[in-house]
């Protein structure tokens, strides 16, 4: 376990090992504000050695940015200063955090939530605006870092994704350097609000939560078209989200999704899916166990240098130790439904 618990260092990130808690959904911030439970909830975490915590979502300052009145804000003075708190109890136990910034876009049908074919210029540009203020914020409030969620079918990825994206202007079009358009200026606006050294996180996926099978990038031509503008307009560190991180992106190659994009653009990135456990997400909502797995497969492309960052969600979520029972060789924890339920 040696080589996941090395120092790891970029711009203004400096991080003591190399795991990553995931952003997981828990609507536990009545009216978007963060409580004492939540500061508790990231202090666990950061207590239990975690190298890099992200936030679960929180949204922009945009009407349609949300349809759960429980997921936090980032911005507003009351949420603001609600997180200023959760830092400061994350730094007070030598933690590192990141808000994962998010618009969770035309998520309902029917639904008055903003989507890419919704959407106005004017609402774009204000959209875009609402991305910095945000990232802005973290930065003022002292985070160390900050993700832009552009995965999982929410908007940002709407824009990348032809099912939802039937724009005919500058911000639609057939190829992903058109779809891209979004995503570009949301980063440059985001990289101009936070100056050069603040380190800037992008998640993506392939896989979309209306079609899991769904490919933005069917080849390593088609990811380089889709990734290098984002890394030129500002992203720091891709953060590749897939359901299992053992699987391959391309026939050809067994490089998973972070493997490739860190073979295409250089930058450090981040690889989760299924870590430490069994079975995947969706199986637990599904009313499956999760038992935990070795992590020999994950070491081996680690070391062999595929990625920089392993994230891990419901290992994390079920037990704040997690991290420090793997660096020690401590048993880790079975992961149940219920457990899924308590979201602790």
């Amino acid at each position: 376990m040696k080589s996941l618990f090395k120092s790891f260092e970029f711009k203004s990130l400096k991080l003591k090992n190399r795991i990553v808690m995931a952003p997981m959904t828990r609507s536990f911030s009545p009216n978007g504000i963060p409580g004492e439970n939540v500061a508790d909830y990231y202090e666990r975490r950061a207590e239990g050695d975690v190298g890099l915590i992200l936030s679960e979502g929180t949204v922009i300052d945009r009407a349609g940015s949300s349809n759960d009145s429980k997921i936090p804000k980032f911005h507003g003075e009351a949420s603001l200063i609600a997180w200023k708190h959760v830092i400061d109890r994350v730094h007070g136990k030598h933690g590192a955090m990141a808000p994962q910034i998010w618009h969770m876009g035309a998520v309902t049908p029917g639904a008055p939530y903003e989507g890419p074919d919704t959407m106005s210029e004017k609402d774009i540009t204000d959209t875009i605006a609402a991305y910095a203020s945000a990232a802005a914020s973290a930065k003022k409030l002292g985070f160390d870092a900050v993700e832009l969620h552009g995965a999982h079918g929410y908007l940002i990825d709407q824009f990348f994704y032809t099912a939802m994206n039937s724009r005919n202007d500058r911000y639609g079009g057939k190829t992903i350097t058109d779809r891209n358009r979004f995503a570009v200026e949301v980063l440059k606006s985001v990289r101009a609000a936070v100056g050069p050294d603040f380190t800037v996180i992008m998640r993506l996926s392939q896989w979309k939560q209306q079609d899991y099978a769904y490919r933005i990038a069917k080849t390593p031509k088609e990811m380089e078209e889709w990734l290098i503008p984002l890394k030129d307009a500002g992203a720091d560190i891709f953060h590749c989200s897939q359901r299992r991180f053992w699987e391959t992106e391309f026939e050809g190659s067994d490089l998973n999704f972070a493997g490739w994009a860190k073979k295409i653009t250089g930058q450090p990135t981040i690889t989760v899916g299924s870590v430490g456990l069994s079975s995947d997400f969706f199986g637990a909502f599904a009313g499956e166990s999760s038992e935990p797995s070795n992590l020999d497969e994950l070491l081996r492309r680690f070391d062999r240098g595929d990625f920089d960052l392993v994230a891990v969600g419901r290992a994390i979520l079920q037990d704040p130790q997690w991290v420090q029972k793997i660096h020690n060789g401590s048993k880790t924890q079975s992961f149940t439904k219920e457990a899924l339920a308590k979201l602790y």
